[in-house]
C-alpha cells in the first residue's frame, strides 16, 4: 500500500478523556473573541461523561446522550448586584460521551462541536439569540 492510500494508525488511539476535553473547551474559549470572553469571566468550564439524572429529569428528557451541554448559574438577565448566599459559580458543563456520540454521527470534526457547544451554552448566561451565537462561532472560526 502506498503511502498516499495508508490510513492513520487507529490501534493506539482512544477517545479523549475528560482532561482531553477540558484542554479542548479551555483552548476554544482562548479563540473566542476577546470582548465576549471578558464578559465571559468568572463562569466556570466543567466536563463530565453525562448529565445527571436530576437535570435530565429536569430538562424532560429520556437519554443522556439528549444532552451536548448545560449552562447552570444565573444569567446576566437574571442577576443582581449582590450574589445570594450560597450561590455557586456560573458554571458550562460539557458532556463528553453525548458530544462523542453526536460527532461519530455527523461530518464534523470534534474540535467544531465542542466549539459549538460551549459557545452556545455560554450565549445563554448573556440571554444571545442563535443569530448571536453563529456570529461568535464564525469569530472564533
Amino acid at each position: 500500500m502506498s503511502a498516499a492510500n495508508r490510513t492513520t494508525d487507529w490501534h493506539g488511539l482512544s477517545a479523549p478523556s475528560l482532561e482531553v476535553f477540558e484542554a479542548i473547551a479551555r483552548e476554544t474559549f482562548d479563540r473566542l473573541p476577546e470582548a465576549f470572553r471578558l464578559l465571559a469571566t468568572g463562569i466556570t468550564i466543567r466536563v463530565a461523561d453525562f448529565a445527571d439524572d436530576e437535570d435530565l429529569a429536569e430538562l424532560e428528557m429520556e437519554s443522556p446522550f439528549e444532552l451536548l451541554g448545560l449552562f447552570q448559574g444565573v444569567g446576566l438577565a437574571h442577576a443582581s448586584a449582590t450574589p445570594f448566599t450560597g450561590q455557586l459559580p456560573n458554571a458550562v458543563w460539557l458532556y463528553r460521551r453525548a458530544i462523542l456520540d453526536y460527532w461519530a454521527e455527523h461530518e464534523e470534526t470534534l474540535g467544531s462541536v465542542i466549539s459549538h457547544v460551549l459557545i452556545h451554552e455560554i450565549g445563554h448566561h448573556f440571554g444571545l439569540s442563535d443569530e448571536d451565537m453563529e456570529a461568535i462561532e464564525a469569530a472564533a472560526g
